[in-house]
């Protein structure tokens, strides 16, 4: 006889907000896709912890470079060096600024790769490891956390402000931002300077949304199709095996190709605080 107090399995829907709610400062489940009240302590822990691993990878490379014949793990940073420095040569004119930006864009690339390839790990994995210490929230992929997305193209934007500083001067770039794009009618300074914070504004929120829309998309075709392997019939797990193999597949583009765009797109709001209006 059922007594109502049974454990029962969670629904779909009971599942994929769970698997969507954050660990977060305030200890409870939070499925708000921005907070800025709110500390994500899982999207923190994997991008900085995925961060470190970057630069000890990059830096195992530089260390064991040779000017002989490269092993399989150089030459991959190689490639990816030179293609980095083809594309920032080809943006951002200043070779002085190069000697900064190419590095960064590299780490970028380098970074998101990373964190997007979060994606491929089994969605319960480390959620149920979590459990095991009392965890019972955890997103593993940064990317597909709008806080984690915005605060690298917040990053990009200082980079910008920075650079807009020391090409063209404080006075000169204050100027610009009242006399570009319409001239410099006094009439018109408002109507310039609306437009320049309306241009700051909107690619760093498509920078980031970007990257985060196309993650957090792919993170929830990867929860349905482990609830496909949750029905307990062989065509539900047959399906879940085809479907998670073929979307895997397809993802590698995806994961690798979100990494290029937001570095290119990082390459070229640099190269444009070099260039005057």
């Amino acid at each position: 006889m059922s007594t109502g107090t049974e454990a029962h399995a969670p629904t779909a829907g009971e599942y994929i907000v769970h698997h969507l709610t954050h660990l977060n400062s305030t200890g409870h489940a939070q499925t708000a896709i921005i907070d800025w009240s709110v500390w994500n302590l899982d999207t923190l822990f994997f991008s900085i912890g995925l961060g470190v691993v970057t630069l000890l990878l990059l830096m195992k490379a530089a260390s064991k470079a040779t000017s002989g014949v490269p092993g399989r793990f150089q030459a991959a940073v190689e490639i990816l060096v030179e293609m980095v420095a083809d594309q920032a040569k080809g943006i951002v004119h200043s070779a002085e600024s190069r000697k900064f930006v190419a590095p960064v864009a590299l780490t970028v690339f380098f970074w998101i790769f990373l964190m997007n390839s979060m994606d491929f790990l089994p969605v319960d994995l480390l959620p149920r490891i979590g459990e095991m210490f009392g965890l019972h929230y955890m997103r593993v992929v940064p990317t597909a956390d709008l806080n984690g997305t915005l605060g690298m193209s917040i990053g990009v934007l200082l980079i910008c402000l920075y650079y807009n500083i020391k090409i063209k001067g404080f006075g000169g770039w204050v100027h610009e931002l009242f006399t570009a794009p319409f001239g410099s009618h006094p009439l018109l300074y408002p109507i310039n300077f609306l437009m320049q914070m309306i241009e700051f504004l909107a690619k760093t929120v498509s920078h980031g949304m970007r990257l985060f829309g196309n993650m957090y998309a792919g993170e929830l075709v990867f929860m349905l199709i482990a609830l496909m392997g949750g029905t307990a019939t062989v065509f539900g797990f047959l399906g879940h095996v085809v479907a998670g193999s073929i979307w895997a597949v397809f993802h590698i583009l995806i994961v690798a190709l979100q990494a290029f765009i937001f570095m290119m797109l990082t390459l070229v709001y640099i190269g444009q605080a070099h260039e005057s209006h």
